[in-house]
C-alpha cells in the first residue's frame, strides 16, 4: 500500500503541473491579445457603464457594471472568476483594481474589489473589465493537501486513513431506520447509510435517480441532531441549486461566497444579504463610509505640505484606522451570530476556504457532484469536518484537467471514484425518473451493470405525435459529410450533418401541427458545431421561432428536455473520434432526453470503437436506425 506521504506529495506535484498548464493556456488565449481581440473572444467588456457601488462585508468595495454589446454577445466571465476593473483616463493613463466576479446576469456583472475604498477614478473615463488568471484555487488546493499530508493525529489523520484504506470505516446502525415518504427504497437506504456512518458515506447517483432530492432529505434529518451542516459542490451553479432546494424545506440556509444566479430566491440567502437586513448594518455602513472619507481627505493633493498638514494627515489616517477596527469588530460579531444560527452553510469547495469560516468545525460536510471535483479541491471542505458524505456519479462528466501530463498521472481520478472502487457498500440509487426505459437502457447496460429501473410513471412515456421510437440513430456514413476543422481553435463542425438533423426536426415539428411542441435541445461535444447550429437556426424562419436550447454537452449537464438531438460531428477516413472517446461525456449526453433521443453521426467513423459499435447494436435491437439518405430525397 502506498504511504500517505507519497500519495499526497504526488497530488501536490500534479497541482503544480496543472497550474503551469493553465497559466500557459491563459497566456496563449488572453494575455497576448489586443483589446479588440479580447473583446471579440469575450475576455473583455469595454466600454461599460458603471452603475451601483458600495461596500460589502470584510471591508470590500463593490461595483456593478453593464456592457453595451448587442443581444447574443457571448463572453467568458463567470461567478468566482478573477478580473481586472480598469478605467482609461482622459490623459491616456489607466487606473485599475483587481477583484472577483460575484455574479453575472445577462448584461450586468457585480465585482467585489480587492480594496477597502471605492476608487475615486472609476467615473473619470471609459471603464472596462478584463479576465485575469486565478491562482487562488491552486493555492487553496495546495494548502489543504499540505494540511492532510502533515497531520500527525486528530480527525484529519483518521479520515485520511479511512480514505487510504488503512482504517476501517465505522458505522453505528440506526436503531429506528427512517423512511421518508417522498423517497423510494434505494433513496431511503442511502439516507439511513448517511445517518449511520461515523466517518464516510458515499451515494452513487446515476442520471435521473434523484440524487439531489435524496441529499437534501438527508441533510434535513442531519440538522435535527447537528448545529450546522456544511454543504458544498464544485461549481457555483450546483451550490446555488442546493441552497434553493434546502431553503424550500424550511431550513435556515446561508450561502457563503460568490453566486451564479441573481434571482431573489438565492440572493436572500447570501451572507451579504443577511448582513444588510440586520438593523446594525446601517451603522456599520456609516462607519465604513466615514473611514473612507477620512482616508480620501488624508490623500488629497496639497500644494504646500508642512508639519501642520502632516499632523492633520496623520490624525485623519488614525481616525480612519480606528473606525475600520470598530466596523470590523461589529461586522465580525454579526457574521459569527448569523453563521452560528444557520442550520446549513452552503459554498463551493474552494469557497470552504473563505475567511468567515476560519476556526469553524462541522460534524458533517456534504459534497455533491463529487465526481466533477479534483481530489485536492475535495479536501478543502473535508479538513473542516469530522464526517464526510460524498455524492456523485463517476460515469458522468469528469473534472477538467488541462495538463495532459497531470491527467496521465491520475489527477482526473476523483476521491469518490477511489471510494467506489474500494468499498462494496456504496449506496447506489437504482430508480430513475427522467427517461423512457429504452433511452435509459444503453447507459444501464454499459455503465450500471443493468441495475437501474425506470420508474413506472415514465417507463413508457413517449411523444404524443410522430410515432417516433424513443431511440433513433441517423447514419451519415457514405454521404461524404466530412468534418471541418476550425484551425483557430482546433475545434470541429459538420454543417452537412446538421442539415440532416434539421430535416428530422422539421418532420417532428410538422407532426405536431397546431399542438404545443415538446421541449427540444440540440447538443454536441464540439463548441464550433454549437456556434454553427446557433447561426443556422438564427437564419431559419421556422427554427428561429422554436423554443430550442442549443449547447455543448458540458454546458447542458444537469438539464433535460423531452427531445434531445446529439450531433457527433466526427466523420473522417481514419476513424479518429477525438473528444468522442470520453464515453462519460456521451453518457451525460444520451441521458438528457425524456421521450426521444436522436443521435446523428457517421457509423463508419465511430464504429471502429467498441463503445459506439455497442451503441449501434443497441439501436438495432431496441431503437430505430435510419440513414441520412432518407432525408436527402
Amino acid at each position: 500500500m502506498q504511504s500517505h506521504e507519497a500519495f499526497f506529495q504526488k497530488l501536490t506535484d500534479l497541482i503544480h503541473l496543472e497550474k503551469e498548464s493553465d497559466l500557459a493556456q491563459y497566456r496563449d488565449l488572453v494575455a497576448r491579445l489586443t483589446m479588440a481581440e479580447r473583446k471579440a473572444k469575450g475576455f473583455t467588456w469595454y466600454p461599460v457603464l458603471v452603475g451601483k457601488s458600495g461596500y460589502t462585508y470584510g471591508e470590500r468595495a463593490y461595483v456593478i457594471i453593464e456592457h453595451q454589446e448587442p443581444a447574443g454577445f457571448t463572453h467568458q466571465f463567470r461567478s468566482g472568476k478573477t478580473v481586472r476593473f480598469f478605467v482609461q483616463l482622459a490623459d491616456g493613463k489607466a487606473k485599475e483594481r483587481t477583484g472577483v466576479v460575484n455574479f453575472v446576469d445577462k448584461k450586468r456583472m457585480k465585482i467585489i474589489l480587492n480594496t477597502k475604498d471605492l476608487p475615486e477614478w472609476m467615473h473619470g473615463g471609459q471603464a472596462g473589465v478584463d479576465l485575469q488568471f486565478d491562482e487562488r484555487t491552486y493555492q487553496e488546493m495546495e494548502k489543504a493537501v499540505k494540511i492532510v499530508r502533515e497531520a500527525k493525529k486528530g480527525r484529519i489523520a483518521e479520515l485520511r486513513a479511512v480514505f487510504m484504506g488503512a482504517k476501517e470505516r465505522l458505522v453505528a446502525p440506526v436503531s429506528h431506520p427512517v423512511e421518508v415518504p417522498q423517497l423510494n427504497p434505494s433513496q431511503n437506504q442511502a439516507v439511513n447509510q448517511i445517518l449511520a456512518s461515523q466517518d464516510v458515506a458515499v451515494v452513487h447517483g446515476p442520471p435521473g435517480t434523484g440524487k439531489t432530492t435524496t441529499l437534501v432529505q438527508a441533510i434535513k434529518l442531519l440538522c435535527e441532531t447537528e448545529a450546522t451542516v456544511l454543504v458544498t459542490a464544485p461549481s457555483n451553479t450546483a451550490t446555488d441549486l442546493l441552497t434553493e432546494r434546502l431553503s424550500e424545506l424550511g431550513l435556515e440556509v446561508i450561502r457563503v461566497g460568490n453566486i451564479s444566479r441573481v434571482d431573489e430566491s438565492i440572493i436572500s440567502h447570501t451572507l451579504e444579504a443577511q448582513l444588510s437586513k440586520h438593523p446594525e448594518s446601517k451603522n456599520i455602513k456609516k462607519v465604513k463610509i466615514q473611514a473612507a472619507e477620512f482616508r480620501r481627505q488624508a490623500k488629497r493633493f496639497r500644494r504646500h505640505f508642512g508639519k501642520e498638514e502632516y499632523d492633520e494627515r496623520k490624525d485623519l489616517l488614525k481616525q480612519a484606522g480606528e473606525l475600520d477596527a470598530w466596523a470590523r469588530d461589529l461586522e465580525d460579531r454579526l457574521i459569527d451570530q448569523l453563521l452560528t444560527g444557520a442550520q446549513v452553510i452552503t459554498c463551493t469547495l474552494v469557497g470552504a476556504a473563505h475567511p468567515v469560516l476560519d476556526g469553524r468545525k462541522f460534524r458533517t460536510v456534504v459534497i455533491d457532484e463529487a465526481a466533477q471535483a479534483l481530489e485536492p479541491a475535495t479536501w478543502i471542505p473535508i479538513i473542516r469536518a469530522s464526517r464526510v458524505v460524498l455524492a456523485g456519479d463517476p460515469h458522468q462528466l469528469p473534472p477538467t484537467v488541462k495538463s495532459i501530463e497531470a491527467q496521465r498521472s491520475g489527477l482526473d481520478v476523483t476521491l469518490i471514484e477511489r471510494c467506489i472502487a474500494q468499498w462494496d457498500d456504496v449506496s447506489l440509487l437504482t430508480i430513475q425518473y427522467r427517461m423512457h426505459h429504452a433511452i435509459m437502457g444503453f447507459s444501464n447496460e454499459i455503465f450500471y451493470k443493468g441495475l437501474l429501473r425506470a420508474a413506472e410513471e415514465i417507463h413508457d412515456h413517449r411523444l404524443l405525435f410522430g410515432g417516433h421510437e424513443p431511440v433513433t440513430f441517423i447514419d451519415t456514413a457514405g454521404c461524404g459529410f466530412e468534418e471541418v476543422v476550425k484551425e483557430e481553435f482546433q475545434s470541429r463542425y459538420n454543417p452537412q450533418e446538421f442539415h440532416i438533423l434539421c430535416e428530422h426536426l422539421y418532420q417532428l415539428v410538422e407532426s405536431y401541427g397546431d399542438h404545443p411542441l415538446p421541449s427540444i435541445a440540440l447538443i454536441s461535444p464540439y463548441r464550433e458545431q454549437v456556434i454553427h447550429m446557433e447561426s443556422v437556426v438564427k437564419e431559419d424562419a421556422l427554427l428561429s421561432s422554436l423554443p430550442l436550447t442549443i449547447n455543448t454537452i458540458d454546458g447542458f449537464q444537469g438539464q433535460e428536455r423531452d427531445v434531445v438531438y446529439i450531433s457527433l460531428v466526427r466523420s473522417n477516413p481514419k476513424g479518429q473520434i477525438g473528444f468522442l472517446s470520453d464515453f462519460r461525456r456521451m453518457n451525460v449526453a444520451m441521458t438528457r432526453a425524456r421521450k426521444l433521443l436522436v443521435v446523428v453521426g457517421d457509423s463508419a467513423t465511430i464504429a471502429t470503437h467498441d463503445f459506439y459499435q455497442a451503441l449501434l447494436d443497441y439501436v438495432d435491437r431496441k431503437g430505430h436506425y435510419q440513414t441520412a439518405w432518407e432525408f436527402m430525397l
